[in-house]
């Protein structure tokens, strides 16, 4: 049984509707991330999570009962954490008792309980200072203190680490991930960052459209999405309509665009979109032999590079838009430019096949 849940919720602002009948249940222990393009609705629903707002429509559970007269009761076995740290203008070690003394705990208890959590943060030495003084990083560090220090059965967070630069937000994503690790709180992280979703969560739930379009583990979500737009927007870069030609050895045949691509049988389909990320495409100049273990192999001319950092975005022309992604020191030692022939090669396995 899950220990939160929405169900069919139906929630706006005004005139506009933001959630269309959206659910979506937090197992206790497990850590879900929530993804979806902006003005998917991420916030709206993590606000009715957490009880901060009441729905139009449907329901939120508390270990599968009703929530609907028990909200203050409930709300103090939550703890939530904003983009904002929303911190008062007082010293650090006072912000991080705040909630501990609205709920009546006695002083020693909050003290102890509140340096305990900077410690694990790491800024246990900021307990004096103002939280005006504090950077972004310190801010955020105490305010997850804050949440902590609540000792929450559920904790929700709305893109903790958005506005942080990239160092800061990394090692504060590793100590989150340490102590929710060691805590196994359940816990639900809006996030806009892939990577992090993925490297977080048990769980990654798509929100697009106000609903919860898939949910599942991070390698299925990201590597198995449910429809077109969720893999588009999952970072599938390669899509193109394929009809079934041949299956056997529980390997199906499609032709696209005159060339035959082989993949995993994943059922009784005639036509399908093929998939494929751009990191699971191999290139390399025409003429040589492509990795034994792929056994599609694809002739093709490079149309566009586009150089990101130390990766490169390769695109080519295969009669159909094939997308690789290889390191510009990969991209520099093959000596491929706009305008060559290349082989691109990839696994059966690496296709993912949604069908029509």
């Amino acid at each position: 049984m899950a220990l939160l849940e929405a169900r069919g919720l139906e929630a706006g602002y005004g005139e506009v509707q933001v959630l269309w009948g959206a659910g979506l249940s937090l197992e206790r222990g497990k850590l879900t991330t929530l993804v979806g393009p902006n003005g998917a609705g991420k916030t709206t629903l993590l606000l009715h999570l957490a009880l901060l707002e009441r729905a139009a429509e449907g329901d939120v559970l508390f270990e599968g009962q009703p929530v609907r007269g028990r909200e203050l009761a409930l709300r103090r076995r939550m703890a939530v954490v904003f983009q904002e740290p929303l911190l008062l203008d007082r010293p650090v070690l006072a912000n991080v008792e705040a909630g501990l003394r609205l709920r009546g705990g006695p002083r020693a208890e909050r003290r102890e309980r509140a340096s305990r959590w900077l410690a694990r943060f790491g800024v246990d030495a900021l307990a004096e200072r103002s939280s005006r003084t504090l950077s972004g990083g310190e801010a955020q560090r105490v305010s997850l203190a804050r949440a902590f220090a609540l000792d929450p059965e559920v904790l929700l967070l709305d893109e903790p680490f958005s506005a942080l630069d990239t160092p800061t937000r990394t090692a504060i994503t590793d100590d989150l991930a340490s102590v929710l690790s060691e805590t196994r709180l359940t816990t639900v992280i809006v996030t806009h960052d892939h990577d992090e979703a993925a490297r977080l969560g048990d769980r990654v739930a798509v929100l697009m459209g106000g609903a919860v379009r898939q949910i599942g583990a991070p390698s299925d979500v990201f590597g198995a999405p449910a429809d077109e737009e969720v893999a588009a927007f999952v970072g599938i870069e390669t899509m193109v309509a394929a009809t079934v030609i041949d299956r056997a050895g529980g390997l199906v045949a499609l032709r696209a665009a005159g060339h035959t691509i082989e993949a995993l049988d994943a059922g009784p389909f005639t036509e399908a979109l093929v998939c494929l990320r751009p990191e699971d495409v191999t290139i390399g100049p025409a003429g040589e032999h492509a990795p034994a273990s792929a056994r599609n192999r694809i002739l093709g001319r490079v149309s566009r590079i586009v150089r990101t950092g130390a990766d490169a975005r390769v695109e080519i022309d295969c009669g159909f838009a094939l997308t690789a992604r290889v390191t510009r020191r990969s991209l520099d030692d093959l000596g491929i430019e706009a305008g060559s022939p290349v082989i691109a090669s990839f696994k059966a396995t690496a296709v993912h096949l949604i069908p029509k």
